[in-house]
């Protein structure tokens, strides 16, 4: 904590985040307009006094719809992440303690789900369960699991070699102790790193997948399924597709800035100076 706020790109990072994140949570105050209600007469106008981001084709505000879907979009990333640490944490602590053939059998279930893309196998997962937020969120889950599967067992295999895990073991700790205890405690830095990453992933799937209106319905709004709405108005009404665009752009940015800089705050060597 006291190497993070020296990374300056960190802090930028930071900084963005927290300014989306609190637009988001203010949404309901400051967007000034009802994000679904039509307006007809308002069709399509550019940013204005009025309308700060303009309106789409059918006369809603794109500020209130672009503050309120950030609502949507963080927290589909959010519980998407927190579904794939759930799925692959204990699979990846037990085949790295365990070894043997209890870790051949869930790596090779990891590499068959690792042959394929994440936004593909999230794709065929919702096209199974069918269009949903809480499908995406699930199918998104699934599909990052195998990531922290990895990660916890190779964070497992190289810390259980230390000489204070051999020696917890000599005086007769448990198996539950020394994970608990021992070992535990010293992978939390690596898969804190990793969850900033997978958030940024999750983000961007599940915009890609709301963009190809697999997930939330009109008129819910969402970054991704805004960003879908105005692609056929790129010409003649930019602003429509653009700021819920940049908004994505910024937010995964600021979660890989950050990630960066928990990698570097957790172990300085990594850090290049």
């Amino acid at each position: 904590m006291r190497r993070l706020p020296r990374n300056g790109s960190a802090l930028f990072g930071l900084v963005i985040l927290g300014s989306i994140v609190m637009l988001a949570l203010v949404a309901p105050w400051i967007a000034r307009f009802d994000p679904i209600k039509q307006n007809p007469r308002e069709s399509s106008r550019p940013p204005s006094v009025d309308h700060f981001f303009g309106t789409d084709r059918f006369g809603r505000d794109v500020w209130a719809r672009t503050v309120t879907g950030g609502r949507l979009s963080l927290r589909t990333g959010i519980v998407a992440v927190a579904i794939s640490m759930a799925i692959g944490f204990v699979p990846g602590l037990v085949a790295g303690y365990r070894g043997g053939w209890i870790d051949a059998l869930i790596g090779r279930a990891v590499d068959i789900m690792l042959a394929f893309p994440g936004i593909l196998l999230s794709l065929a997962i919702v096209a199974a369960l069918g269009p949903g937020l809480h499908n995406v969120q699930l199918a998104i889950g699934i599909s990052l699991s195998p990531t922290f599967v990895r990660l916890v067992r190779g964070c497992v295999m190289a810390t259980k070699e230390n000489s204070y895990v051999e020696a917890a073991r000599a005086v007769g700790c448990s198996d539950a102790v020394v994970l608990g205890r021992h070992i535990l405690v010293n992978i939390l830095g690596p898969v804190t790193v990793m969850t900033t990453v997978a958030l940024g992933w999750a983000m961007l799937i599940a915009t890609s997948l709301n963009f190809l209106g697999m997930g939330v319905q009109p008129p819910v709004p969402e970054w991704g399924a805004d960003l879908a709405l105005g692609r056929d108005h790129m010409r003649t009404a930019w602003w429509i597709s653009a700021f819920p665009g940049f908004f994505i752009m910024f937010t995964i940015l600021a979660i890989n800035l950050v990630g960066d800089g928990l990698r570097d705050a957790i172990d300085p060597g990594l850090e290049v100076r």
